[in-house]
């Protein structure tokens, strides 16, 4: 049975949207989804050329709308990169789109191969180290979901460290980065952070850099050529 891919909407990442560099000349977005990303930045800057990658064809259709080309296509096939449109690329982004590849580290090394030492990759990753998912999984509670940390169509995960170490092994430097932080309403909050902040201290390490860094539900980052 194939999977379903994460719903679409259209709401942009302001939060990555700031990232991407502002005078480029083009675009490549992988994971395009609606086209929203896209809509916002050609706001700013209306002369970029912006290509939008999408799986579903449903999706790259829709992202047409903002896009000034579209390819439906799966950015891990071995023939991706034979196109010759994506030459040029300025900026790779990748809004929530790292951890549904099959082999980030290859994608991103073979970015890293192909472009020039002025290019960047702006990318929004969640946090597989966030407060819930250390909660849930004490109580065994990790079930897939259609959209979230536990989205289904998921195949890696990352904490902050790992996000900076997967860039670092494909030939990149973390030049820029944010954590994305909303507020809790769950009403055990407070105890859970306490527990994580002395799991830390039975495991040695820092806890208040643990619960740092369990609060971000997502990172945002820009990299640039090591």
């Amino acid at each position: 049975m194939s999977m379903k891919q994460t719903p679409v909407h259209e709401i942009h990442n302001q939060d990555l949207l700031e990232l991407i560099p502002r005078h480029a000349t083009k675009i490549t977005e992988v994971g395009c989804s609606s086209g929203a990303l896209a809509r916002e930045y050609k706001k700013i800057n209306p002369q970029c050329h912006y290509i939008g990658v999408e799986i579903d064809p449903d999706y790259a259709e829709m992202a047409g709308r903002y896009c000034d080309e579209t390819v439906c296509a799966d950015i891990e096939d071995p023939g991706f990169y034979s196109l010759a449109d994506f030459e040029g690329t300025d900026c790779w982004v990748f809004g929530d789109t790292l951890e549904h590849l099959r082999n980030p580290w290859s994608v991103l090394a073979d970015i890293r191969e192909r472009s020039s030492d002025q290019s960047s990759v702006v990318a929004c990753i969640p946090n597989a180290q966030h407060w819930s998912i250390q909660a849930r999984l004490n109580v065994g509670d990790f079930r897939y979901e259609d959209s979230g940390l536990l989205d289904r169509t998921h195949l890696r995960w990352f904490t902050r460290s790992t996000m900076v170490e997967l860039f670092q092994q494909s030939g990149f430097r973390v030049e820029q980065g944010k954590p994305r932080i909303f507020k809790s309403t769950h009403p055990n909050f407070e105890g859970i952070v306490a527990a994580i902040r002395q799991l830390a201290v039975q495991m040695g390490g820092d806890p208040e850099l643990a619960v740092q860094d369990a609060l971000p539900l997502q990172y945002v980052v820009r990299a640039v050529p090591a």
